[in-house]
């Protein structure tokens, strides 16, 4: 991380640290209030399956207001149909965040098999604007993509969705709910105890 906060200041580059998550239609499990006796009920209609995939980049900069851009992917359960996000799926993800940027990125991400992948690599190197530094193993408490997702499904809590088209269009409220509150973002990099200013040499 360090190595990655002196490159980003060298090149006036973003440190975007990217994850991924998933939500299916059955509700979270969450604490909620009612009456003594009354115990509150959210009806699920067990009709469809599907998940809701999606892949979100927090990008913050110094002296910037951070940034949360996401992407969905939709998964019906169809035969043949794929369960994740492929390395085409994560690239054009990035190449878009690269041009709403205006700058090279600096990506954090953990070593999921997609991430880390000979073609993802080949991709990689075909973007001389984009340089990869990978999480260790299980350090979610690094990424403040996690953070995002937190908050997300506990926004989702008791909502009982009727499909997976409206679970998607859920789950796209509450992120651009996220979105406006930039101040969340810089919460939920705080929460990894990290700091943006380069490490003196």
């Amino acid at each position: 991380m360090a190595v990655g906060k002196r490159l980003a200041a060298a090149q006036g580059a973003w440190i975007c640290f990217q994850d991924e998550a998933g939500q299916v239609l059955r509700p979270p499990v969450s604490k909620t209030w009612a009456r003594r006796g009354r115990t509150p009920v959210v009806e699920v209609s067990g009709k469809g399956s599907g998940r809701v995939s999606v892949a979100g980049l927090v990008c913050l900069k110094p002296g910037e207001r951070g940034r949360l851009m996401w992407r969905t992917k939709l998964h019906r359960g169809r035969k043949g149909e794929r369960g994740s996000f492929s390395e085409d799926d994560y690239i054009a993800f990035l190449d878009q965040a690269h041009q709403r940027l205006h700058a090279p990125i600096v990506l954090i991400w953990d070593n999921l098999n997609t991430h880390v992948s000979r073609r993802m690599h080949a991709l990689i190197a075909a973007r001389p604007w984009l340089t990869v530094i990978r999480l260790p193993s299980y350090a979610p408490d690094l990424n403040p993509t996690e953070g995002v997702w937190r908050w997300m499904k506990r926004g989702l809590t008791n909502i009982a969705a009727h499909g997976v088209d409206h679970l998607a269009e859920l789950v796209k409220r509450r992120l651009r709910a996220c979105q406006q509150q930039t101040d969340l973002l810089a919460g939920f990099f705080a929460n990894t105890g990290m700091t943006l200013d380069p490490e003196p040499l």
